[in-house]
């Protein structure tokens, strides 16, 4: 039935007052202090770009600065996406390049932490401008460190410089690297955290802080002498997953920063199979962005961080080649992750440490591994399976081979059938058909991006 018109002029009054009302609420939130929402890492970046960082300051993070014998263009010939952290002066080249940027903070006396802890919310203000005028108009410039590994006393104040950097720079990133849950924790007068659990720092920094993304280191792959010590590998698979649930909890996406140096002078050195492992668990997790420490070497006023990619020198270690290897599959692979949400990760059984989620999950039933189809008492292989949904409700899944010393054969066993399963190659991005009865081979480490049709 038509209206008439005093019903229509009485529709069109009461949607006057409700948009009134409504602007006016929106007025007093913002007259009150209220957060704007932050628009997430993943909007400060095209879909198709994976973060790829290699954790240094390229001139070093205090004066007198060093120029690097192997710079920028070999950070991009290795395939990272994203340079860290640089100076005014490098920005033409990564331009040039193709490199995204994030800039080092201006010198001081805490370059990891920066001035924040004495400067009031207005000192704060200004010292964030200052940051963003000094980087200039700079198209590589994505983001501007802001702290490294900080506990909890200093959240309100981080909270006010990533206010800051969207006052003044909207649409960039604030950067700042979370503790990995092996930090001590407690009062925040007695602990790295400041918190008395992981899981209270992570909920913490998110509703305070406000961040674009979570990012946090963890080395336990080298530290647990390649995943042999069972009690400091658990550290690393327990990290991802209460990262990942954060994350996943809050619409954020997450960065994993991981070994590419000897952490330690006990800890072996990185190999092709860690590196693997690392960035595939990182994928399979539904990580976002990878981050590899460090990629220059020791100094003789800094030892350790031996095996690293490049000498502080400036030569090329059997590293570098790892690193370039692992970095054009998260080339390849990361951008198509980027459109697919997290649905569920598992583990075969027995899983590699205590506490893991293990299969089924909802699209995978099992997997069978083996690390050889001839040894008929061959035992089971360990398995990460990250399952996936795609933009159109395509299902897509990432199997990891959590060994670090043998090669496995995969077969992959779904609840329903499909017409065809498909292995998105790492190297070009070609969907190639999966043989069920074949199985997939991975290398020790190696993962692969499957997709269900």
């Amino acid at each position: 039935m038509q209206k008439s018109w005093k019903s229509g002029m009485q529709s069109m009054l009461c949607l006057k007052v409700m948009l009134t009302c409504i602007l006016l609420v929106c007025v007093l939130a913002r007259g009150s202090g209220a957060a704007e929402p932050q628009a997430s890492a993943a909007a400060v970046f095209p879909a198709d770009f994976f973060p790829i960082l290699p954790w240094d300051p390229q001139h070093g993070w205090t004066e007198p600065f060093i120029d690097r014998q192997d710079g920028l263009e070999g950070i991009a010939e290795c395939g990272f996406t994203l340079a860290g952290f640089v100076q005014p002066r490098d920005l033409p080249l990564c331009e040039k390049l193709g490199l995204a940027a994030i800039m080092a903070p201006p010198p001081g006396k805490e370059p990891y932490f920066g001035p924040w802890r004495d400067l009031t919310d207005e000192q704060i203000d200004a010292h964030v401008k200052a940051m963003v005028e000094r980087a200039g108009n700079s198209k590589a410039v994505v983001g501007y460190f802001l702290s490294d590994e900080p506990g909890t006393p200093l959240f309100p104040k981080l909270a006010r410089a990533v206010a800051a950097v969207r006052k003044y720079a909207p649409g960039k990133l604030a950067y700042i690297n979370l503790f990995p849950g092996y930090a001590t924790i407690g009062a925040p007068d007695t602990s790295q955290l400041g918190a008395a659990s992981f899981t209270e720092y992570l909920e913490r920094y998110v509703t305070e802080v406000k961040p674009q993304f979570i990012s946090y280191d963890n080395y336990m792959v080298q530290y647990s002498d390649d995943l042999r010590d069972a009690q400091k590998a658990a550290m690393y698979y327990h990290d991802l997953l209460e990262v990942r649930r954060v994350a996943l909890k809050y619409n954020l996406p997450f960065w994993n920063i991981v070994s590419a140096s000897q952490i330690v002078p006990v800890a072996p050195p990185p190999s092709p199979a860690d590196l693997l492992f690392q960035a595939w668990t990182t994928l399979a997790a539904g990580g976002r962005g990878v981050s590899w420490y460090t990629y220059y070497g020791s100094t003789t006023t800094a030892p350790g961080y031996a095996y690293a990619a490049v000498t502080h020198s400036g030569e090329r270690t059997p590293t570098w080649g790892y690193l370039q290897t692992v970095n054009r599959q998260l080339r390849q692979i990361g951008p198509l992750m980027n459109r697919l949400q997290s649905t569920g990760v598992y583990f075969t059984s027995p899983p590699p440490v205590a506490g893991l989620p293990l299969l089924p999950g909802k699209v995978v039933k099992a997997v069978e591994s083996r690390s050889s189809r001839q040894a008929a008492s061959d035992s089971a292989m360990p398995v990460m399976v990250g399952e996936f949904t795609g933009p159109t409700g395509a299902e897509y899944v990432v199997v990891v081979n959590l060994s670090l010393e043998k090669t496995a054969n995969l077969v992959l066993r779904t609840h329903k059938p499909y017409a065809r399963k498909e292995v998105i190659s790492a190297q070009d991005g070609r969907p190639l058909p999966l043989d069920d009865k074949k199985g997939l081979w991975l290398p020790a480490g190696q993962g692969a991006l499957i997709q269900l049709k």
